[in-house]
């Protein structure tokens, strides 16, 4: 199950926030269709029939099937850019 650090629950947070229904929002990863083992994110309103919800303390993640199988095991985390920008990042749970 893909794990949350402090910072993407902060960040995850923060985007809910501005969200049109943010008590039901969830950020959705989803395989993106432009490359291949790329990952979407896109923010909405209810997960999508089979995908996988990960809730830790409102920071909502709904993971597409491709996209569960591909986090499994995985960390989610945020990196500041230089412009201030927050990126998000994978990498392996230890």
């Amino acid at each position: 199950m893909l794990l949350l650090t402090d910072n993407a629950k902060h960040a995850i947070e923060s985007i809910l926030a501005g969200a049109e229904d943010p008590d039901s929002a969830g950020l959705r990863i989803s395989s993106s269709e432009q490359a291949a083992n790329s990952l979407a994110l896109t923010v909405t309103t209810a997960p999508d029939d089979g995908d996988t919800i990960v809730d830790e303390s409102g920071a909502r993640v709904f993971l597409a099937p491709v996209a569960a199988q591909l986090l499994d095991e995985m960390v989610l985390d945020t990196e500041a850019q230089e412009d201030g920008a927050v990126r998000f990042k994978v990498s392996r749970q230890p």
